[in-house]
């Protein structure tokens, strides 16, 4: 089978299943397979401004299942990941990149070491960089207006955008994480009916911290299905220029 084919079988098995067979097991092995390979996915300047933290014993999943409102695809899963965005370990993320960047250097740095060094040095806190008066929120919004007036630039402006891009990245991984649970046999169902102020104190995560999702797995039974998948037409989605 190609790996065209493969993709595809893959792509039309994931479906949220609501319901899971309560006698059929998801060994560990799967789901770290899959946060390993959740950990590959693409993001923001590999920042990686996430956690993911993995429910599995029965002492916990009863916990996050009532934080889930008691929805089937909790009450009934196997397992469950909650995927958490982390923008205030930016500063951290950006000296492990940065650190990277110079370990590789041998001698005078090439341009591309020097853009990495750049980077990492001085847009990163740029971007990121907070403060209780907004003082950096204006300073980029106001480096962005006027760089605009002459060419297209990335519109970087307060905490909004800068959540809105982590949690972009949070939400590749768990889809990463959601088809290789469904190539390994299994099934998986994002969730975002939960309390998350009680989910995020249950995990006793720091106020910079967000719930991005909570994915249940397990094997999904056909009542876990409601009917065929329906999608809107391609001609309405998809526009060619």
């Amino acid at each position: 089978m190609s790996l065209s084919s493969s993709f595809e079988e893959i792509i039309q098995k994931r479906r949220s299943n609501r319901h899971f067979d309560p006698a059929i097991p998801v060994p560990d092995e799967v789901i770290q397979k899959s946060l390993e390979r959740a950990i590959l996915s693409p993001n923001s300047s590999n920042m990686q401004l996430w956690e993911f933290y993995w429910i599995k014993s029965p002492e916990e999943k009863a916990k996050y299942q009532a934080l889930c409102l008691g929805q089937s695809a909790a009450r009934t899963a196997q397992q469950l990941v909650v995927f958490v965005t982390r923008r205030d370990l930016w500063k951290n993320r950006a000296q492990w990149n940065l650190d990277l960047v110079q370990k590789d250097i041998q001698g005078e740095p090439t341009k591309r070491q020097k853009r990495g060094l750049d980077y990492y040095k001085k847009i990163m806190p740029l971007a990121y960089r907070t403060d209780f008066f907004g003082v950096m929120s204006l300073v980029r919004k106001s480096i962005c207006f006027l760089i605009g007036l002459k060419k297209p630039f990335v519109r970087i402006g307060g905490k909004a955008e800068i959540r809105i891009v982590a949690h972009k990245s949070c939400a590749l991984a768990a889809q990463t994480f959601m088809l290789s649970i469904a190539a390994e046999g299994f099934d998986s169902c994002p969730m975002e009916g939960f309390d998350a102020h009680r989910v995020k104190k249950a995990l006793k995560l720091p106020a910079g911290a967000e719930i991005n999702m909570i994915v249940a797995v397990g094997k999904g039974t056909p009542e876990g299905q409601w009917g065929p998948r329906y999608r809107v037409p391609y001609e309405e989605v998809v526009f060619v220029r």
